[in-house]
């Protein structure tokens, strides 16, 4: 694989990134993590991606199960699960952020989701602005690319949807944004592609209208 792309801990070209200051989720547990385990000559960190897929697996298979068993309700009940999760990591990313008065909004939405996207999904992100009121972004690599299908990447949209509500609930960013996946690498491409761009005015969430598409194909197979 070449080394294109940053992972959590690398810096991004943007001046303000260096003046940003995000929050790091989970940290008692990444203390303990750093201080009695990484040290350790026996340690193995191929056993934290088998830990993840695993959890991965779990979480599919329980909303499949739900929705064969239980139908559109067992359903909603996995998804709320799923957007509180997302709201709490959303609030942890936010929990004594520093940002510098000449930020843009649309630089620090970028730098949100590369938060999200090198700490939470562990994933090769190559961001990009590409103007005031879009940024973008490739994922060169994902955890569970060789595990989930396509349409199993829709469990992601409901950790997302409660990222971004705690996003904008926190008042953080002066703007709503649309989000939208534009290709995958379960579905065939090379990377995952996705925009980001500033919401119209009385404008539909595009991110939960799909999702309910998603939702209602689900429960007819």
């Amino acid at each position: 694989m070449d080394e294109k792309g940053i992972l959590k801990g690398a810096n991004r070209k943007e001046a303000m990134w260096n003046k940003t200051k995000l929050g790091e989720p989970f940290k008692k547990a990444l203390e303990r993590f750093r201080d009695d385990v990484i040290p350790r000559s026996d340690f193995d960190p191929t056993s934290l991606l088998q830990f993840g897929l695993f959890m991965s697996m779990a979480v599919i298979n329980i909303l499949q199960e739900v929705e064969k068993k239980l139908g559109e309700e067992g359903q909603k009940a996995v998804i709320d699960g799923l957007i509180k999760t997302g709201y709490t990591m959303g609030k942890q990313i936010l929990e004594n952020i520093q940002t510098p008065a000449e930020i843009s909004d649309i630089e620090l939405m970028s730098f949100l989701v590369t938060i999200v996207n090198t700490q939470s999904w562990t994933s090769i992100e190559d961001p990009r602005i590409d103007n005031e009121e879009q940024c973008s972004f490739d994922i060169l690599w994902c955890p569970l690319q060789d595990v989930y299908s396509a349409f199993d990447c829709r469990v992601q949209r409901y950790l997302v949807q409660g990222l971004f509500n705690a996003f904008r609930d926190s008042g953080v960013l002066q703007y709503d944004y649309q989000v939208e996946v534009k290709k995958t690498i379960p579905a065939g491409a090379e990377t995952c592609l996705f925009q980001i761009t500033k919401k119209k005015p009385n404008e539909k969430d595009k991110w939960e209208e799909y999702s309910k598409a998603l939702e209602k194909k689900a429960l007819e197979k």
